[in-house]
């Protein structure tokens, strides 16, 4: 049942043979660079904030590391074909044939937007909501390129939304918090000559 819904709505999404031109370059773009607004991102909110703003970078970044490792065993315990391992569709864009189910593409851009927009922290709350529907556009032009299924992507989003929740406990908020203050103190021991000149925060 699942199988069959997932076939359909890929036939909905993945791009026909004649795809070319600007719509390829975008929706490449979109699949391969938009991701890179991830590091970009959370290098901002640590080197233009300081306590609670890097705490919550560090902690989208930890619960992306965790979701990541949970996509990694998933893929041991149930290898899943992509589209084009299967034969089914088009593909417009270079992978290797290891297991589609979750997408890491589309848990990375979901953990980090859902983390962030749920802090406190208003700088990374705005950063989290600004990401979510680019993670969605992310999610969709990598089926559009036929490297991944639909519901790939909603399985990427089901255990970002898992981790999510979980780091909304005290144990890991706790855990960042210390994490947190050892980066501050190796941040600060590694640049410390750009961060007395003024060039950094310290």
């Amino acid at each position: 049942m699942l199988e069959n819904i997932n076939l359909l709505w890929f036939a909905m999404i993945n791009s026909n043979a004649g795809l070319h031109g600007w719509r390829l370059e975008l929706a490449l773009f979109c699949a391969e660079w938009l991701i890179l607004l991830i590091p970009i991102g959370l290098l901002g909110l640590w080197m233009s904030g300081v306590g609670a703003q890097r705490e919550a970078a560090v902690k989208a970044l930890a619960a992306t590391g965790l979701a990541l490792g949970i996509n990694a065993v998933i893929g041991l315990m149930w290898y899943h074909a992509r589209p084009f391992v299967a034969g089914v569709g088009r593909n417009f864009l270079h992978h290797a044939p290891d297991s589609s189910f979750p997408s890491d593409h589309g848990t990375i851009m979901f953990t980090v937007a859902l983390v962030l927009a749920a802090s406190s922290v208003p700088a990374a709350k705005r950063f989290g909501r600004s990401l979510l529907p680019l993670a969605f556009v992310v999610a969709w032009s990598r089926v559009f390129l036929g490297v991944h299924w639909p519901l790939d992507m909603i399985g990427a989003f089901g255990v970002a939304v898992g981790v999510t929740l979980l780091f909304q406990a005290r144990l890991p908020d706790a855990m960042c918090a210390l994490l947190t203050t050892s980066l501050g103190t190796l941040y600060r021991r590694v640049l410390a000559r750009p961060i007395a000149w003024g060039w950094l925060r310290p």
